[in-house]
Formats: structure tokens, sequence, C-alpha cells
């Protein structure tokens, strides 16, 4: 067979031609078929139940949301601040099932069935807890950012030293806690006060725990 130009193209070469055009053409749709869809974006909702100040409180979160989101941004429960949202200040310490944590670091959805208390939880402005009070007393805060994160952890601390959990700077596991006031800074050292009222903080606890800083 001759075609422009003058080539010949031989009756071999035109059905090995025309056998790898038709090959090609079921590969093609066949790779598109199982090649992963592209990402929709859509988040992953799911429903978590917790209880939350003394009451059961049910919401429909996005996966991803910590459960320092949850609080503020569905509870609106804002006493509870967020500061660096990386664990390293303490703002966000919140108490989940008698343990203080960083409602930063962890999602809404590992909690189904805790309870947790905030700053809300712990007293009101008529009634204030005994932390509260202390620092107020006390003068514990300046700006007021880390206050809340502050009592919280100071009101675990204390249930911490009474159940007998030793601090991460006891060296003998198997001794009493003694809430003297270096025990009492190393177990608060998670809570930054970028104003410095240290000292008062301190005294407002130990006035809570009955002795003397």
């Amino acid at each position: 067979m001759q075609i422009r130009g003058g080539l010949e193209l031989s009756r071999r070469h035109l059905l090995i031609g025309g056998a790898a055009s038709l090959a090609a053409s079921h590969v093609a749709p066949a790779q598109a078929a199982a090649s992963p869809s592209a990402p929709s974006g859509a988040p992953v909702m799911t429903r978590v139940s917790f209880d939350v100040n003394g009451k059961a409180c049910a919401l429909e979160l996005d996966t991803r949301t910590t459960l320092l989101d949850a609080l503020r941004e569905h509870l609106h429960l804002t006493g509870t601040k967020k500061g660096c949202d990386h664990g390293q200040c303490g703002a966000c310490t919140v108490i989940v099932d008698g343990r203080r944590i960083n409602a930063c670091l962890t999602l809404a959805v590992m909690h189904e069935g805790d309870e947790i208390t905030t700053i809300e939880g712990l007293g009101k402005p008529d009634k204030m807890h005994p932390m509260q009070a202390a620092f107020v007393s006390h003068d514990g805060y300046q700006c007021g950012y880390c206050t809340p994160g502050q009592i919280c952890s100071a009101v675990a601390v204390l249930d911490e030293v009474k159940a007998g959990i030793p601090s991460h700077a006891t060296s003998d596991l198997n001794a009493t806690p003694q809430l003297t006031n270096a025990e009492l800074r190393e177990r608060m050292s998670g809570n930054i006060c970028r104003c410095g009222a240290y000292s008062n903080i301190a005294e407002a606890i130990a006035e809570v725990a009955g002795r003397s800083a």
C-alpha cells in the first residue's frame, strides 16, 4: 500500500497499529476508574455526647474539632481560653473525669460520655468556688486571660494531692505528697502567667489548701 510521500504501509503494520490503538482505548478508561476520586473536602461529621458542668450535651461535630473549640464555638462556654493552641500555656485547662487536661490538645470525639468541668462550672459571681474567691482576695490575676486555666488547674492540683498522686518532681513515688511551696509551683508549672502573678497565685492556692505558702 502506498501512502503520500512515497512511504509504503504494509498490511502487517496496519494491523499492528490498529490493535495498539484499540488496546489503548480500553486501558485509559480502566485506569481512570481505578484511580482514586479527588477528595471532596467535605468534613466528616459525627455525634458526640458528654456532660459539661452537670448538663448533658450532644453535638454534631467535624471529627477534627478540638474539645476547646467544641466548648467555645459550639457550647459558647468562652471562659476557657485559647492561648497558644499548642498545649504550652495552660490557658485552656479544663477538668475531665477529675483530671486536668489541655483542651486544645484533645479531640472532642475522644470524650464520649465524659464529665467535663470548665471555669463556668466551678462557681458563679454570686457563689464563687473557694479557689475563685481566693484568687480574688490574693490578686491572683492581672489581665485575667490565664486565670480560668489557672483556677481549674489549681482545683485539680489539690485533688491530686489528696488522692496521693505524685508529681513529676517526686523521687519517692510511694511517699505521701506534701504541698510545699516548691511542690505547688512544680505542679502548676504547666500554667503560664505572662503578667507574672505567680506569688499571688501560690498564696491563693495555699489558702484553700489550709496552709501557708
